[in-house]
């Protein structure tokens, strides 16, 4: 699975971004996706993700509320519509696919495939 993100951007506080990742393959139905993003200086940290079924969903405390995160299996695509945009969600997003042998959604380890990231910059 190769996977393309894109989406990224300069937006002021309270604005809104929809990030887009695009992956190749033909069992992308069958992986878990996720977003983790990483600011300057600090570790990769979880975002949102989302089963394979598309039915549950999974958030950060800090993006809760605010973050959206979707998939349309037909399209091989996953979205993070980000609203309500914050000074500190500024980072480099990137998504990620994991096939689901158990563990947690939030740690980088679930996940086998991740894109190269996208830039997100909140300006106040």
């Amino acid at each position: 699975v190769q996977l393309q993100a894109s989406g990224g951007g300069l937006v002021q506080a309270g604005g809104s971004l929809r990030l887009s990742c695009a992956a190749s393959g033909r069992t992308f139905s069958s992986y878990a996706l996720g977003w983790f993003r990483q600011a300057p200086g600090k570790e990769r940290e979880f975002v949102a993700a989302i089963p394979w079924g598309g039915l549950s969903t999974y958030y950060a405390d800090s993006v809760k509320g605010r973050f959206t995160i979707s998939r349309d299996n037909a399209k091989n695509t996953v979205y993070l519509q980000m609203n309500s945009l914050k000074r500190e969600d500024t980072a480099v997003y990137y998504c990620a696919a994991g096939i689901n042998r158990g563990g947690s959604y939030s740690h980088t380890g679930f996940y086998d495939y991740w894109g190269q990231g996208t830039l997100v910059t909140v300006s106040s």
